[in-house]
């Protein structure tokens, strides 16, 4: 509820500036130049309230965790939009100081607890992710990898055995394996002479599996019965399914690598810290009492 009253509240700041944003936009230099940075830095005071300072700092990190549509908005827009939610927020919290409850204490260490931790988790996973760990990573899963052997069949389905006989029979004396598909077959591979595409293990059902892979190329199976019914298959050719570059792996070893690393630094934290659970014993139930914060 507090992140969505906070948005909220930038929005409504933001808005008043729309009209001037648009035209900001459009006026704007391709290439701006570098802002003078005052004395201090990020502990540069911008303004004060009741004696608390607010700083640039404060001003950058709300910046950066603005949503996409706001920080497309001009950079004098959102200067006096964030200063002016900054100075609200320190107005309306110094209004809380002799208000604040048990649940909010509770509450706010809860929330630097869980974004201190995060920002920890954060640094180890992007910190992980190097060119020379994603290469171990690839090397790992695919430098001895021998490849999955892939399939092309074409098949005839037809309701009993002793159609895919009958048909067998004819394609035995010469007749062609597709025109007999196209003529007989019962499902939608049929106008393509009953051409399947390429397939690896795991995705055929098992009979029909079974039987290609103990076929060789150019053969036609005798009759296959599966759920569908009854098939006779012809193995045109098979190959090895090339390993995928780098690069094409990228995305997914990024996301092996920073989980390894998050896993190993979170076990590494934990088995160094000394932790006690007095609460084991405590009846689950009790994480409905609220009442106790009151």
């Amino acid at each position: 509820m507090r992140k969505s009253v906070t948005l909220a509240a930038i929005l409504a700041v933001s808005t008043a500036f729309a009209a001037g944003a648009v035209v900001a936009q459009e006026t704007a230099t391709a290439e701006t130049p570098a802002p003078v940075v005052p004395e201090g830095g990020a502990s540069a005071v911008v303004a004060t309230v009741n004696g608390t300072d607010i700083t640039l700092g404060h001003m950058i990190v709300l910046r950066e965790n603005l949503p996409p549509q706001l920080l497309a908005l001009p950079d004098e827009t959102l200067f006096q939009g964030i200063l002016d939610q900054l100075v609200q927020q320190a107005a309306l919290a110094q209004s809380m100081s002799d208000k604040i409850t048990l649940r909010d204490t509770l509450a706010m260490e809860n929330d630097q607890r869980g974004y201190l931790s995060g920002t920890a988790l954060q640094s180890v996973a992007t910190n992980a992710v190097t060119e020379a760990a994603l290469q171990k990573a690839y090397d790992a899963q695919f430098s001895k990898a021998t490849g999955d052997k892939e399939y092309h069949a074409a098949h005839i389905l037809v309701k009993t055995e002793e159609e895919a006989k009958a048909i067998k029979a004819q394609i035995n004396e010469g007749a062609d394996f597709g025109d007999m598909a196209k003529e007989h077959s019962s499902d939608g591979a049929a106008a393509n002479g009953g051409d399947l595409g390429w397939f690896s293990e795991g995705m055929m059902v098992a009979p029909f599996q079974d039987a290609v892979f103990a076929m060789d190329v150019d053969s036609v199976s005798d009759p296959v019965e599966t759920q569908f019914g009854w098939h006779l298959i012809q193995l045109k050719e098979t190959r090895i399914k090339a390993a995928p570059t780098l690069d094409e792996v990228r995305e997914d070893l990024a996301t092996t690598v920073e989980q390894a690393a998050v896993t190993d630094h979170i076990k590494s934290i934990m088995d160094a810290a000394t932790v006690e659970r007095p609460g084991e014993g405590f009846d689950p139930a009790l994480l409905r009492s609220d009442t106790l914060l009151d």
